[in-house]
């Protein structure tokens, strides 16, 4: 046997080794949903988008129900500078106009919904694994109303409403589309875009992690998986937290360590535990097979949030 077959040959037994050691927790997951929260500036690499497909569809063959829910922050951005529209934020949220609504959704609901759910149906070929592209809109999947902000003045300490414009927060998830396709025989894996309506008709952007929180809730998922472009929540020390409670959380809030795009995250975690998700886990979707070593390993990534 000459090196190469010998190296080849250890690496079949390194990966029969990691497969028996994570029985145990692919017991866990057996049949039990998982909301993964895919975004961040990772969604716009072809070769990572591609890996966290074919991560999903091993999920499913694995007997998890996964269900992704998407953003699309910088690929709005991009499309905006394009057509010559400034963006502002607040407390990590876009101000959305009308005209920066109707690009929101075209990019949201359009090319980076069916993009993921294509890359998953790609990946999901030989077993039948197929994603399917929805938006908040599908089926009164995502009832919303208008977000409300107030932000509170320096000098006169006075607070005001920010309008925030087409922001919305969800009201209400009707998931019985989502459960129903969850449950079919097929392999479908259900690509949610976060677009809500309003009751009085009209069209929202929404938050991607507050529709994946908001889901996740729905569902009474097992886990929400948040895949950022940051390793984890850190500390004032700047090191990351490796696991905190709600209370924990909203201190980290409060005390301004949190900041910018964190805060939602950790509103989210703390919102979906406390309607019944099991943990929320914030981690970095750029390293690969991010989501098999938190969920099939005894080390975990990143930072996680339970009761």
């Amino acid at each position: 046997m000459d090196e190469t077959e010998r190296q080849s040959e250890e690496r079949g037994w390194d990966t029969a080794k990691t497969l028996a050691e994570a029985l145990p927790y692919i017991q866990v997951y057996d049949r039990e949903t998982v909301v993964i929260k895919y975004g961040g500036h990772a969604m716009g690499e072809s070769a990572v988008a591609r890996q966290f497909a074919a991560d999903v569809v091993l999920l499913k063959l694995m007997g998890v129900n996964p269900v992704v829910v998407h953003g699309g922050g910088p690929q709005i951005s991009a499309m905006l500078d394009k057509a010559g529209v400034r963006s502002s934020f607040v407390d990590g949220l876009r101000v959305t106009d009308k005209d920066t609504m109707q690009v929101a959704e075209m990019v949201l609901s359009g090319a980076v919904n069916k993009e993921i759910a294509h890359w998953i149906t790609v990946a999901g070929k030989e077993a039948d694994v197929r994603g399917i592209g929805l938006s908040g809109k599908d089926a009164g999947l995502l009832t919303v109303e208008r977000t409300k902000r107030t932000r509170r003045d320096p000098d006169s300490m006075i607070e005001h409403e920010v309008d925030l414009g087409f922001v919305g927060e969800p009201t209400r998830v009707d998931a019985k589309l989502i459960v129903r396709l969850i449950d079919s025989d097929a392999d479908w894996v259900p690509v949610i875009a976060p677009i809500g309506v309003a009751e009085d008709g009209l069209t929202y952007n929404v938050n991607a992690d507050t529709v994946a929180g908001a889901i996740a809730g729905s569902l009474s998922a097992k886990r929400m998986l948040l895949l950022t472009d940051v390793p984890g929540v850190k500390g004032k020390d700047g090191q990351i937290i490796r696991q905190m409670n709600v209370d924990e959380a909203e201190a980290l809030i409060r005390d301004g360590t949190a900041t910018g795009g964190m805060i939602p995250k950790l509103q989210t975690a703390v919102a979906a535990v406390r309607a019944g998700v099991e943990a929320v886990v914030i981690l970095d979707g750029r390293r690969p097979h991010a989501m098999l070593v938190e969920l099939f390993t005894e080390h975990g990534a990143g930072t996680l949030v339970q009761a």
